[in-house]
């Protein structure tokens, strides 16, 4: 029988041979405690995910928006065209408000921005059923917040100044809640209808925007413009006076061609900024023939002048606008044969101009 120093000193010489073995191996392993009767194992510790702030996400790369001119420029003034998805109204298709869709559409889709259309006046939106509502939103903002891309707040109205009162109150919580986060971009009214830019629109982002301000001083604000936000030539002569504002166009490819992009050359050449919050490949109704001509032609008209853009919509309703086919994940993890011809050349759009972070 061995005494109890010679256990001790095969133990050591065991526990060397081991440990110079495991040096060539590229897989971690874990430290031992050399006893006089056992080798114990240390657990090793688990990683502890980084902020995505300070790791490499789209945020961390450009940090701070603000626009000069036309253009959002970055933290490093260098110029920032952001690319992604919008989801459903909130009340009728919320379910894919999720992390996990959040998660799926960086990593998979390469989205460096998602859009909450909070629904505000229809049926069970925010005016009947705030709390409700306004978690999804929240949720969308905390997951882009943790994946490091860029969130639009929308107030997805079409009557937001009958709602000015609560579209105050909504984004000032909103405001004081996520304000120092350079993630949130601010829109105030996504679609107005027939009224008019000095008289109703102005007053109202202004009386909206001064509330913002009270607590973000600096991060971008959308304001929503005439006619379905297209007709974002009224704001020329008469914009809002503040240097962190853009304004509001939307088009569907296959009814708004070059008529529309004319009007939004004529806002840029008198140097209004503007930011496609949402867009489709299909006609103005979200549904119907999908003119992939005119869609490829909008693509390389925003390019050239570098406006983000989110498409319509992260849903699995039965119409050509949506991206999903019905009855899809509402946690991402989509297939191919998940994906509507829209789906499918949105996605192809973002994974071929999107950095991959």
């Amino acid at each position: 029988m061995f005494k109890k120093y010679e256990v001790t000193i095969i133990v050591f010489l065991i526990s060397i041979i081991l440990l110079s073995c495991g040096t060539s191996n590229t897989e971690s392993t874990s430290p031992v405690i050399v006893t006089e009767t056992s080798v114990e194992e240390i657990p090793t510790t688990p990683t502890v995910p980084t902020d995505p702030n300070t790791d490499d996400t789209v945020v961390s790369l450009h940090g701070q928006l603000h626009i000069e001119g036309t253009k959002i420029l970055d933290q490093n003034n260098n110029e920032v065209q952001l690319r992604g998805m919008s989801f459903f109204w909130s009340q009728w298709i919320g379910e894919f408000y999720t992390p996990q869709t959040v998660l799926w559409l960086k990593e998979d889709w390469q989205c460096t921005i998602v859009r909450a259309a909070m629904a505000v006046e229809d049926s069970e939106g925010y005016i009947t059923n705030p709390e409700t509502e306004k978690n999804k939103v929240f949720t969308v903002i905390d997951a882009a917040i943790a994946e490091g891309i860029y969130v639009i707040v929308d107030w997805h109205s079409h009557h937001a100044e009958d709602y000015e009162e609560q579209a105050t109150t909504f984004f000032s919580e909103v405001a004081q809640k996520y304000g120092d986060r350079p993630n949130i971009i601010y829109e105030i009214y996504n679609e107005p209808l027939d009224v008019s830019w000095d008289n109703v629109l102005k007053p109202y982002h202004e009386a909206v925007l001064a509330e913002i301000r009270k607590y973000d001083p600096d991060n971008i604000v959308v304001c929503g413009t005439r006619n379905w936000s297209q007709n974002v030539d009224d704001v020329i002569g008469n914009e809002i006076d503040d240097e962190n504002v853009a304004y509001t166009l939307h088009y569907y490819a296959t009814t708004h061609k070059q008529e529309l992009r004319d009007t939004a050359q004529e806002a840029l050449d008198n140097n209004i900024a503007l930011f496609v919050t949402e867009f489709g490949t299909t006609d103005a109704s979200g549904d119907g023939f999908i003119d992939i001509q005119e869609a490829n032609t909008w693509w390389e008209f925003l390019d050239e002048n570098k406006i983000s853009w989110c498409n319509w919509s992260i849903a699995d309703k039965d119409e050509s606008s949506a991206a999903l086919i019905p009855n899809s994940s509402t946690t991402g993890n989509w297939n191919a044969s998940d994906l509507t011809q829209s789906g499918t050349m949105v996605r192809e759009e973002l994974k071929s101009k999107n950095p991959q972070f």
